[in-house]
């Protein structure tokens, strides 16, 4: 852990040490390039080689794609109890959905003059659902329930071979998904978003992954649309002297044992003995806990507890930060949040845990990292559909705005662009 003290020596070096965290590292930017390569120039034969070399699965391209009639047979053995938690926390998120689903709208914003949105839906949608240390069911709700809402046709879940955990399979079953792609990774990633000889590409590429994955959907933006650049998990708590040092320390640890070991928590505080209390219940809590290892990474280089004179103060660190997860645990939470510039989600208060929006409040837990928050929004409803402006002139509003056509083609020496308006008023 790194303690800060606002002012004290030492503490510009620790906040640069905070904010300059990178989504990826160079070298899974290189080892992703080489692997979309080899998916472009030969198509199934690689997922085949890189499906055996990085997952340990045997395929051939009959493989790739698991029936949904396999998916139900291996869902049918999760528990009562949490399909019910599924379905609950799926409806929810859908209601959120629908809620901040955009309108199509058309109004005269002049006289003679029309102008509008059309939002259209995407047709077929990626969903990278990880395989990785646990079956992250909380991804499919989150990524496939909102393309879903959003009134996407074709959602195709793609994660790694063997990631068949019946929590998933349920989950991908409710939420939407039409088809389950067996690839992970990299290769998983570029089969969709270039095409196979057995693979139809799709639109958009939406959700988390790890730092290959992550560089992999950089690379191939443009050939594909992806949701946002995102690294390792990370959460910044805001407290006064109203915080409970149990819940503060229960939410960084919550993020901290995410698997990676990259992964950041911090605490800025105007409260002085708030910072050793929380300290103390880190260390009873990770004793208590299953990822121990995970943990204690993040415990040594991740985990930052800083001491600051006042509110402002920390709403320009958490701010310049833009932390993916921000919790707000001060005696008027919705007054700090106003003063907050960038992050991906803000949690209001000590009764709104960050897990809260990870499994079931409502918002995508697909969110900005690594200070992305100050350029890019998490997944949205909107994520998934396509806009196209409209315009409609009159006659007599096209006569009226003619000669700004006609000057603008003669300035930008287009004048077949100023002839178009012209003409149109004045016949040659």
């Amino acid at each position: 852990m790194l303690k800060l003290s606002y002012g004290t020596a030492g503490f510009d070096e620790g906040m640069r040490a905070l904010y300059e965290r990178p989504a990826f590292p160079p070298e899974a930017e290189t080892a992703a390039a080489s692997i979309i390569a080899g998916v472009r120039e030969r198509g199934d034969a690689a997922l085949v080689e890189y499906a055996a070399k990085f997952d340990r699965a045997q395929l051939t391209p009959a493989d790739f794609i698991l029936p949904l009639s396999e998916a139900k047979k291996i869902a049918d053995r999760l528990p009562a109890a949490d399909k019910k938690a599924i379905r609950q926390a799926l409806a929810q998120v859908q209601t959120f959905a629908k809620l901040t689903k955009p309108r199509n709208w058309m109004m005269t914003i002049r006289r003679g003059v029309k102008a509008g949105e059309k939002f259209t839906p995407m047709e077929r949608v990626g969903v990278y659902i990880p395989g990785g240390t646990a079956p992250l069911v909380s991804t499919v709700i989150h990524t496939a329930g909102i393309a879903k809402a959003a009134g996407v046709k074709e959602i195709v879940a793609i994660t790694p071979p063997g990631n068949t955990h019946p929590a998933v399979m349920y989950a991908m079953l409710q939420a939407g998904v039409t088809e389950i792609c067996r690839l992970g990774g990299v290769y998983g990633v570029a089969a969709l978003a270039l095409g196979t000889q057995t693979l139809r590409k799709v639109e958009k590429i939406c959700g988390p992954g790890n730092a290959y994955v992550t560089a992999a959907k950089k690379l191939l933006y443009g050939e594909v649309g992806i949701d946002l650049v995102a690294g390792p998990s990370e959460i910044l708590i805001v407290a006064d002297h109203t915080a409970n040092p149990v819940f503060v320390a229960a939410d960084l640890l919550s993020q901290a044992e995410h698997g990676s070991g990259l992964e950041q928590a911090v605490l800025v505080t105007t409260a002085p003995d708030l910072i050793p209390a929380v300290e103390a219940e880190l260390n009873r809590q990770r004793n208590t806990l299953k990822r121990q290892e995970t943990i204690d990474k993040v415990l040594a280089n991740g985990v930052f507890l800083i001491q600051v004179p006042d509110r402002d103060i920390a709403a320009e660190i958490a701010g310049n930060y833009a932390p993916e997860h921000l919790e707000i645990h001060t005696e008027h939470p919705e007054d700090m949040a106003r003063n907050i510039k960038a992050a991906g989600a803000i949690f209001l208060g000590q009764w709104t845990p960050e897990p809260a929006g990870d499994f079931c409040a409502g918002p995508s837990h697909v969110l900005p990292t690594a200070g992305s928050a100050k350029k890019f929004n998490g997944l949205e409803t909107v994520s998934f559909f396509r806009r196209t402006s409209m315009v409609k002139y009159t006659e007599a509003a096209l006569k009226r705005e003619a000669e700004i056509i006609a000057r603008f083609g003669a300035m930008e020496m287009l004048d077949a662009h100023g002839r178009s308006g012209t003409i149109r008023v004045k016949p040659e």
